[in-house]
């Protein structure tokens, strides 16, 4: 038997958890929710997706755009096992009751709270803490990148503290709601960031401090990291834990790979659909030793890093494979997320 799994927003994240979804082989997508018409929607239609309206109420609006509707949401959370939630941040609370209402259990994206589940996930660091839960929430693309790669690090040698810049896109290539700037804006003004506490959420023994700059670009969020290790290494100790690492890609310089534009080409190149960037992207040249400290830089990719978490956080919720290993393995693989470039 397949999980049978519910979209619920169609959107940046939706979209993309969908069609990941639909590649696993124990898991089928059983419909997607959209509050209004849109292309998004006719697309998903076309996929083959049944798709749902939010409410009863924006039916009607559907059928003027003739779009065929199988449903409200309420319809479809009786014939689910699992929801993905990808709908705005700060609606987690009333979808929850919904949910609960009905015996569904469900998966959050980074929008909301650690709060709203009490369980922070990310696959590799602590996917058997999943194993059973009724509710659970996949962290930020920056928080899944950080969790990624600090707890690499800190397997192979300890994180004794960390302190990163996080360069931000202003927002993602398909929103124009902030609309063009031309400045750099420290966000938040007053330091800390949030994303060391959302970081501590699953790692909670890593000193961490962070600080954000939005910047002016779409394509990707670029990190710099000062680490502390624990224990002594080189480069090249660096460079092979990562190399081991399921989703960790180190890139380089030489091959002309020298900004986040390039690394989005690079990901077209590959053949990834929508031209997604699932892994962390480091610059292996970057990777450097100075006074003790360990140096580096990383893009995440903001509108993908997170879906091949949540394709792992539904077999943990749902006990479909207990070895985390196995289901990191099995989702990459039918993804298509291969790293040999």
């Amino acid at each position: 038997m397949k999980a049978k799994v519910a979209i619920n927003g169609y959107g940046t994240i939706g979209k993309r958890v969908a069609d990941a979804v639909a590649a696993q082989d124990d898991m089928e997508i059983a419909g997607v929710v959209k509050t209004r018409p849109s292309f998004e929607a006719r697309i998903a239609m076309e996929k083959g997706f049944d798709l749902y309206a939010s409410i009863e109420e924006n039916i009607p609006e559907f059928k003027k755009s003739k779009i065929e509707i199988s449903g409200t949401l309420e319809d479809l959370l009786e014939k689910v096992d699992i929801v993905i939630d990808a709908t705005p941040g700060d609606t987690g609370e009333e979808y929850k009751k919904l949910y609960d209402k009905h015996g569904v259990k469900a998966i959050w994206q980074g929008g909301e709270d650690h709060e709203l589940t009490g369980f922070s996930f990310n696959s590799e660091a602590n996917y058997s803490d999943g194993m059973g839960r009724d509710f659970a929430r996949v962290v930020s693309c920056n928080t899944t990148g950080l969790v990624r790669i600090l707890y690499a690090l800190d397997n192979a040698f300890g994180v004794k503290k960390a302190r990163v810049t996080l360069m931000r896109r202003a927002a993602d290539p398909n929103d124009i709601k902030t609309g063009p700037i031309n400045a750099l804006i420290p966000d938040p003004i007053k330091l800390p960031s949030h994303h060391g506490p959302d970081v501590n959420s699953i790692l909670p023994d890593i000193d961490i401090t962070t600080m954000a700059v939005k910047t002016s670009t779409t394509l990707m969020h670029l990190h710099a990291l000062n680490i502390e290790l624990k224990n002594n290494c080189i480069e090249s100790d660096v460079i092979g834990v990562f190399e081991k690492r399921p989703r960790i890609r180190l890139v380089s310089s030489k091959d002309r790979i020298k900004s986040t534009a390039e690394a989005m080409e690079f990901a077209k190149d590959l053949g990834r659909p929508r031209g997604d960037m699932w892994e962390n992207v480091v610059w292996k040249d970057s990777i450097a030793f100075s006074k003790g400290e360990l140096y580096f830089f990383q893009a995440i990719h903001q509108e993908s890093d997170v879906v091949p978490e949540n394709v792992d956080a539904i077999r943990a919720l749902l006990e479909m494979e207990k070895d985390g290993a196995k289901s990191i393995k099995k989702t990459n693989k039918a993804i298509g997320l291969m790293k040999s470039s």
